[in-house]
């Protein structure tokens, strides 16, 4: 699955905006679902009709790809990052391919692509980002908007921070970026005893 996505990075998504494919979705500070905590979710698809699919990106299992699979370790691919993409399927190995194009003000995404995909986009482009995840992320019909609209997430504009931050960076960064009400929920302490 590919997708090709403008990007404005000086707009601000909140909560009531709908989710599509290429935008995120940060778990609210009040969402405790151990599944989903503190995540942010790269949505791939999202229908009305059929549901969302998506992966978690903040999630780094801190393995590769070749320390999972010995089949890789010898691979192009034996160094790719690999990360806990969700709580459905997750024995599934999902490649993931990614470059944002900021001149032109695209991100282009690759999902579920094979091996051999991944390995000639990283040839004749190390521009993009590939990412492993073992599982993903997925809601039925009605499912993910029922939940924004209860607030158990915020939806995003995809920044390129997604690439740099790591855990729970990330998901700071995107409610810092969403409301300075958001901001003093995520930066609260995980024991208020502390604050």
């Amino acid at each position: 699955m590919r997708h090709r996505m403008r990007i404005d990075r000086n707009s601000q998504f909140t909560e009531a905006t709908l989710p599509f494919a290429g935008s995120l979705l940060a778990a609210h500070p009040s969402l405790l679902d151990p599944n989903f905590r503190k995540s942010v979710v790269l949505l791939t698809a999202h229908s009305d009709e059929e549901g969302s699919l998506g992966v978690v990106v903040n999630r780094p299992m801190n393995l590769t790809l070749g320390e999972y699979d010995d089949e890789l370790n010898k691979s192009d691919l034996a160094h790719v990052p690999l990360y806990n993409g969700g709580p459905v399927g997750n024995e599934q190995l999902i490649l993931v391919a990614w470059k944002w194009t900021p001149e032109e003000g695209t991100f282009k995404l690759y999902f579920g692509i094979d091996d051999v995909k991944a390995r000639l986009l990283l040839e004749e482009d190390s521009g993009f980002e590939l990412r492993g995840f073992l599982g993903h992320s997925g809601w039925g019909e009605g499912q993910l908007d029922a939940e924004i609209d209860d607030g158990a997430w915020v939806t995003a504009n995809l920044v390129p921070e997604i690439d740099s931050l790591r855990g729970d960076e990330v998901w700071r960064h995107i409610l810092h970026r969403d409301s300075p009400e958001m901001r003093l929920l995520a930066d609260e302490p995980e024991d208020p005893s502390l604050n």
